[in-house]
């Protein structure tokens, strides 16, 4: 059986990673700066995040969500604590996309309405209604189209009123990132995420803030949309929580009532995950990441700034799109094969994303800065 060939691959293997480092099967070294879609949180293989792993392999690894699992209260403590949000509710799941699904579930559950008000640039996944609120026309198939999905455009007040005023009576819930990642690191306007939880509050619509990438600190905010003083109904959140090991969840406003059987899944919740998330959880507190994020952030913006070629940096915490004069393409594979540097890109062809553990350290960070001149500068 050979594997089913979605992936565009850089012939690179990687068999090893400590840190903000990776090394390949011929022992060749690489610095890590975008993280496998800002997944790594607290770098690879953090101490204390193997032992946590490996104390509760030794203990137990799995059983479903029909018996006790005192982890998931762990959690759910220290996740409510850090984020600000204890008055909350937590479903926890595998991914991202899972738990864009249940907030898109359970808004329409809440309200009984069926339409849901996406924006252009977005990505929210790739199942069923998550690939219908994600603006790529080339991953949503005939069957997750339907006209219940509504999409407006990014930052437009007026267009959003309009949608409104036409079916807001409809609109189960509004989803939006909290700094759109796969779209360039696109960031909403204050009044932009004023005038939504405004709405919202009028035609009686959920208000879902998607924080799988944006989320977990990598803002400089434990929620990016925390900088804008707005509290949705619902957030959903996934890479960073887990370090690497799979694990989502969704934090839910208190008005929102359960019920037995009204969500569930396999293996969400498991042992190894919530041992994952904690240890999570821990090193960012104890290390202070969230600080971190927003000194090596703006200390690699502003390092960068000048370098030629460069447009544009849109930047949270270390949330970084570099916007450059031509397509990113091949300044990405000269710091990847030239300079062993991994980087991501975007939908926009011109932006370099930058996603680096909210651990990184400075001499690491000069290691990109000086990698990013020396291309620059040869185009």
């Amino acid at each position: 059986m050979n594997l089913f060939n979605v992936y565009p691959l850089f012939n690179i293997n990687p068999v090893k990673a400590q840190g903000s480092f990776l090394w390949d099967d011929k022992g060749e070294k690489y610095l890590d700066f975008y993280g496998g879609h800002a997944v790594i949180s607290i770098g690879h293989n953090h101490p204390y995040y193997q032992n946590k792993l490996k104390d509760q392999l030794d203990k137990i690894s799995f059983y479903s969500n029909s018996v006790q699992n005192e982890l998931q209260t762990e959690l759910a403590e220290k996740l409510g604590k850090i984020s600000g949000y204890e008055d909350y509710n937590l479903f926890l799941c595998n991914s991202g996309a899972e738990a864009n699904e249940n907030a898109l579930k359970l808004a329409s559950f809440h309200n009984g309405k069926t339409k849901v008000l996406y924006f252009s640039g977005s990505f929210h996944g790739r199942t069923s209604a998550a690939v219908s609120v994600t603006d790529n026309p080339k991953i949503v198939a005939p069957v997750n189209f339907s006209e219940r999905f509504i999409k407006s455009e990014w930052n437009n007040i007026g267009q959003l009123e309009e949608t409104f005023k036409i079916h807001g009576n409809e609109i189960s819930s509004v989803i939006i990132e909290g700094i759109q990642g796969v779209g360039g690191i696109m960031i909403p306007t204050a009044e932009f995420l004023s005038k939504i939880k405004e709405l919202c509050e009028k035609f009686n619509t959920v208000l879902i803030l998607d924080e799988v990438q944006s989320g977990y600190g990598r803002s400089g905010y434990f929620f990016a949309h925390q900088e804008f003083g707005i509290q949705p109904d619902i957030i959903t959140i996934a890479k960073g929580m887990g370090n690497g090991f799979p694990v989502g969840g969704v934090l839910i406003h208190p008005k929102f009532e359960a019920s037995n059987g009204l969500l569930g899944t396999t293996f969400g919740g498991n042992h190894l995950a919530c041992a994952a998330a904690i240890a999570v959880l821990d090193v960012m507190e104890d290390e202070n990441l969230i600080e971190n994020a927003q000194q090596m952030g703006h200390y690699i913006e502003q390092e960068i700034k000048d370098f030629p070629h460069i447009k544009l940096i849109r930047r949270k915490g270390l949330m970084i799109g570099i916007e450059l004069d031509r397509d990113c393409s091949e300044v990405r594979k000269s710091l990847l094969f030239d300079h062993h540097i991994f980087t991501g890109n975007s939908n926009d062809k011109n932006v370099l994303r930058i996603l680096p553990a909210l651990n990184i350290k400075k001499e690491e960070t000069d290691l990109f800065i000086s990698a990013l001149k020396t291309v620059l500068e040869k185009i």
